[in-house]
């Protein structure tokens, strides 16, 4: 048993429809300060009686900046390297004129009404004495659909009664049930073993000796699939599954036909669940959920339907207005006007949103996408158009934090620490929200250490240095910046983050060193042949290589996916152990990771965005679903 049997479930409260759509309106703070640096150092943080003083009118500061950014782009400069990405696929009249249709109060009406009458679904399976797997199935559609959070009362009954019965060698006889309760039960921190698939084991090793290949077996093997990508390391039986259920659904995909079948199928084989966002998967699953027969009655279905279409929508618009809140920051902070940097707003902010689901989580979902925003401004400052002296100047004009020493900068490097600044206080403002005190001083010191990982790796460009794997992965985990992603954010959730809890969550926990880790490894495993074009030799496969001289990229790549892999097992068990880490910090930690992991299934999904990724913005921001 990996789990101890007496783990305790995580109770969450549930909150009316109508009361999280209030929490959803969001004033975003601006603490500016002026381009025009100070000739006098100073060692103290500006006030706002000094921004008030030497701050010009927002017009006039844009006229400004834009004019700081022109004359930057036409005095003499040294030659740079750029990596001519693709410009912003979003325009900004577009994002303003979405149309927000379902922020009316009639459909919070009707959704509230839908969820009381779920409930009483819920309420029915168990005064009716309902199957284990009639519950396991009532908790896979709800959560599928990314209506859970309206029904964590009644998901934790239905899993306590279906936990009761694990052991039972009744409950271990049928491989579907089975199979969908090791996944449902490990994913709500259940202490179940995957030793239970034994069972399910023929003679020869196989699961299966003989295919009928009926629909009813089919969807056996689909769930059996699905469990085993919820693996710990170690577990052998695990990783047989997976490469048994693997080939079994892939043929069964051309016997099957075009079914709703075969398309849950193909989403589930293409996206697996470390590379999937819940909100994707409520999108694709609200076209499948309709046409799956099962024990649930039509009425009850169309009741369970109208609420997942209406809660797609509700929740679209209230992401709409976010972005459009967004937008109108990135097109203030003039940070647009460089040329040279990817402009990726919508993306980043579709990493969030896809995830990050309850519309009272507006904070994170804001300042995520801004965190990405300007961490790829400066990612593409250090890796390609900065010189390494401005690189070294920027480093230090972070350290010292503060506004009035930048005249030292050049105008690009100011436009973006002026951003950067504001944002560091608007958000240590919404995190003193949650926290209850100054958290700023912590997330500089986080900014610091990723800064100082991007100027290694520039000195080691700039002598054309290839170290050693262990080296380059030892910075490149911080480089790839899980840091700043995961940690920031979180202070703005509703989980209280006390100073001795914050190095449990921050490095050197084994949570985020992993996760940070499998980062890099997909980062480059997908992006090192253009950034070698560029000139960048140092990656997760040149290193490898450099290492064990005579191997070819092939076998470095093979050994890289393999460790990523294993590490990918690691952070699950980090996530889904119990231990005094908020559940709501961990949760929102493994959704930035499986959209991290999305982005990069194929291909650098962020720097180059025409193709699947403009879809799946689409599909979840853009285009409601008919109801």
């Amino acid at each position: 048993m990996l789990f101890k049997n007496n783990l305790e479930h995580p109770s969450q409260t549930s909150n009316s429809f109508l009361k999280l759509l209030g929490m959803a309106a969001i004033s975003v703070p601006r603490f500016t300060v002026s381009l025009l640096a100070c000739n006098t150092p100073s060692t103290q943080k500006p006030t706002k009686s000094f921004a008030k003083k030497v701050l010009p009118k927002p017009k006039r500061r844009r006229q400004l900046d834009v004019m700081l950014i022109k004359a930057s782009t036409t005095s003499q400069t040294p030659a740079r390297r750029t990596a001519n990405y693709h410009p912003n696929l979003w325009d900004d009249d577009f994002i303003g004129s979405l149309e927000r249709a379902y922020e009316s109060p009639f459909y919070a009406e009707r959704a509230e009404t839908l969820i009381n009458e779920v409930k009483e679904i819920f309420n029915g399976m168990s005064n009716q004495n309902s199957s284990l797997l009639q519950r396991l199935s009532m908790v896979d559609s709800v959560e599928r659909l990314g209506i859970d959070r309206h029904f964590q009362k009644e998901i934790k009954e239905a899993l306590d009664h279906v936990y009761s019965h694990w052991n039972e060698k009744s409950f271990n006889a049928d491989l579907n049930t089975t199979a969908l309760a090791l996944r449902i039960l490990r994913l709500h921190r259940y202490g179940v073993s995957s030793g239970v698939l034994e069972n399910f084991k023929e003679k020869d090793g196989r699961f299966l000796s003989s295919y009928t290949q009926s629909h009813e077996e089919i969807r056996s093997i689909l769930n059996l699939f699905r469990a085993s990508l919820i693996a710990f390391p170690e577990e052998k039986v695990m990783d047989e599954a997976k490469l048994f259920t693997t080939t079994y659904l892939e043929q069964s995909i051309s016997k099957i036909g075009d079914t709703s079948l075969s398309q849950e199928i193909k989403f589930n084989l293409e996206y697996g669940w470390h590379t999937n966002l819940p909100r994707l998967e409520a999108r694709n699953y609200i076209d499948i959920y309709g046409a799956n027969t099962s024990w649930m009655t039509c009425m009850n279905k169309k009741k369970i339907l109208e609420l997942a279409k209406l809660d797609f929508n509700m929740v679209q618009s209230v992401q709409q207005r976010e972005l459009q809140l967004l937008s109108r920051w990135w097109m203030e902070s003039n940070v647009p006007q460089l040329d040279f940097t990817r402009n990726r707003y919508v993306e980043f902010y579709f990493w969030a949103a896809g995830g990050c689901i309850e519309p009272k989580y507006s904070a994170f979902r804001i300042g995520f996408a801004k965190i990405c925003s300007l961490a790829t401004v400066m990612d593409d400052i250090y890796d390609t158009y900065g010189t390494l002296n401005e690189l070294k100047l920027f480093t230090n004009a972070v350290k010292r934090w503060d506004p009035s020493t930048i005249d030292c900068l050049p105008k690009y490097m100011k436009v973006v620490f002026v951003a950067f600044y504001e944002m560091m206080n608007d958000l240590a403002q919404e995190a003193t929200k949650t926290q209850g005190r100054d958290t700023i001083d912590y997330a500089r010191k986080v900014w610091e250490i990723f800064l100082a990982s991007f100027m290694q790796e520039a000195d080691w460009l700039s002598i054309g240095h290839i170290p050693t794997f262990e080296e380059y992965l030892e910075n490149g985990k911080i480089s790839a910046g899980g840091q700043i992603l995961i940690l920031q954010p979180l202070l703005t959730l509703d989980a209280l983050l006390p100073d001795k809890l914050l190095p449990k969550i921050d490095f050197p926990s084994r949570f985020n060193e992993t996760l940070a880790k499998t980062f890099r490894l997909s980062n480059d495993i997908n992006s090192f042949k253009v950034e070698a074009a560029r000139g960048e030799k140092a990656s997760c496969v040149g290193c490898y290589m450099r290492d064990n001289l005579g191997s070819t990229e092939e076998e470095a790549l093979d050994y890289l996916i393999s460790l990523k892999e294993k590490l990918l097992k690691e952070l699950t068990w980090e996530y889904l152990k119990l231990d005094d880490i908020p559940t709501c910090s961990k949760d929102h930690a493994i959704s930035i990771s499986r959209g991290f992991h999305l982005f990069y299934r194929e291909r650098d999904g962020f720097t180059i965005s025409t193709k699947d990724t403009r879809d799946l913005i689409m599909k979840t921001l853009v285009q409601n679903i008919p109801m």
